[in-house]
């Protein structure tokens, strides 16, 4: 059964019982805390309750590609590096991968990346107006892998029916994950969406725009898989 949608064609807000992250005790290093403390009022959006003008965030007319949940940022680093037309929106939560993705954008002196520090469903909720996104990332959540815990698990319907009213027609939602159980449920989620159409017949094939990190090449050398699933916004 789809969600229903308000004449705009906006769905109802994501339920707050999936949040994009769970909060897990964690160790930043200096070099993450002397980032965040001097580069985030530089590279950081603060979380508002209202519409984000997302030109003036970064200063230019250019597509707009939001990231969910970017770990330590090196992925979203390298994708912003090679792509210097686009910018990336990119969110986490963990102060330590705020840190680290910081400190990268320094060092390789990237302009096109900013940061939100907050729940990603809020932030689309409320910040990202609909038919905005040219793009949307979404790479390896957290799986949680116990049965018990799937109902955590960030790609739900609801979720996805909010993600896909953000998008421009056109725009792509691409999901990476190398745990099989939810790429498949990735993959049904997405499917039964109805403002999204597969891009491929099935899994597609890791598209060359997203970097492999070292986690993922030392899981392909002990025989791991990784499923992409990339969608199109109708």
């Amino acid at each position: 059964m789809t969600e229903p949608r308000d004449p705009a064609g906006t769905p109802p807000p994501a339920r707050r019982t999936v949040r994009s992250y769970v909060l897990r005790a964690g160790r930043i290093t200096d070099a993450q805390a002397r980032s965040v403390a001097e580069l985030l009022p530089v590279y950081g959006i603060a979380f508002s309750a209202a519409p984000l003008d997302l030109d003036a965030a970064f200063g230019r007319s250019a597509p707009k590609v939001l990231e969910i949940g970017f770990g330590m940022g090196e992925t979203t680093a390298a994708i912003a590096q090679a792509n210097p037309g686009t910018d990336y929106l990119a969110i986490e939560v963990h102060t330590p991968g705020v840190g680290g993705l910081l400190k990268r954008i320094r060092d390789l002196r990237l302009a096109n990346v900013r940061i939100v520090q907050h729940d990603a469903v809020e932030v689309l909720e409320k910040m990202i107006p609909p038919g905005t996104l040219d793009g949307v990332h979404i790479f390896f959540p957290d799986p949680w892998p116990k049965k018990r815990h799937h109902k955590r698990r960030l790609v739900q319907p609801p979720f996805v029916a909010l993600v896909a009213s953000r998008l421009k027609p056109g725009g792509i939602l691409h999901v990476a994950t190398d745990w099989e159980d939810y790429a498949l449920q990735i993959l049904a989620v997405l499917s039964a969406e109805p403002l999204l159409a597969n891009t491929a017949d099935g899994f597609a094939p890791r598209p060359e725009t997203r970097p492999l990190t070292k986690f993922e090449n030392r899981g392909l050398r002990l025989g791991h898989r990784v499923w992409d699933v990339v969608f199109r916004r109708r």
